[in-house]
């Protein structure tokens, strides 16, 4: 069980495998006012520098999910390097379906509500773990501005237009569900470059080490192209952030 190599190539050496800059991911602790000993849920955990850095700064507890063997890896090494290794734990494994033994204060799926079929489906999912009066943390983008063609939506990692909401209609959306929105954290363009612009020189250092491998001419590809595709459409049309919801 695995992700796509794509992005384990791409993102091998990010912390945080979404827009949110560390600082902004310091935000969303403790705008959420973590009390130690809170039990988080993460699924989608990337490479757990959520998990890794709240159990560090706020004393929380928890248990990430993803299918990345090299990200789920990389979780446990950050564990181990910030002294936090007893207090959560990583599990390579598929995230869709997946509920926790024990209630979660905080139950969160940032930027992989793919999971769940949509948000719908992963708020669903998510409550099955979550204790009563529990934060539920959905990462999801949104439309900064409507793009004017259904080819500028695709060049956005959209499907289509449709795809994804503008800011208010998203969190009218959560209204609709039976949600209240209790807080969010917004990325902005510095995160999205550091994003986007991290796995550049990635792709470069990949290429230089393996100029003969099989994938070689896919990282080119895209490394001739990512660039100009996120300065003329990602950076400009696509918002992205975290929001904090709780039920009525």
């Amino acid at each position: 069980m695995d992700i796509p190599r794509i992005f384990n190539i791409t993102e091998s050496a990010h912390r945080i495998h979404n827009p949110l800059t560390p600082e902004k991911l310091a935000t969303l602790g403790a705008v959420l006012r973590l009390e130690p000993g809170t039990r988080v849920l993460d699924l989608g955990s990337g490479s757990g520098e959520m998990l890794c850095t709240w159990a560090r700064d706020y004393g929380i507890t928890g248990i990430g999910v993803d299918m990345s063997q090299l990200f789920s890896r990389q979780a446990k090494d950050r564990a181990e390097e910030l002294g936090v290794a007893d207090k959560v734990e990583f599990i390579h494994g598929d995230a869709a379906g997946y509920i926790a033994d024990h209630k979660c204060g905080v139950a969160a799926c940032v930027g992989a509500t793919w999971i769940g079929g949509g948000v719908a489906g992963t708020i669903e999912l998510l409550t099955k773990s979550l204790d009563t009066n529990g934060i539920i943390l959905i990462g999801e983008p949104y439309w900064r501005q409507l793009p004017p063609t259904e080819a500028v939506a695709k060049k956005c990692f959209a499907n289509s237009i449709s795809d994804f909401h503008g800011l208010p209609e998203l969190i009218a959306s959560f209204d609709t569900l039976g949600y209240d929105v209790v807080e969010m954290v917004l990325a902005d363009q510095e995160g999205w470059d550091r994003y986007e612009a991290a796995k550049w020189l990635t792709m470069r250092r990949w290429l230089e080490a393996n100029p003969e491998d099989d994938f070689a001419e896919e990282i080119r590809s895209q490394l001739n192209d990512a660039p100009k595709r996120h300065v003329a459409y990602t950076r400009e049309y696509l918002g992205w952030g975290v929001f904090a919801l709780m039920a009525r």
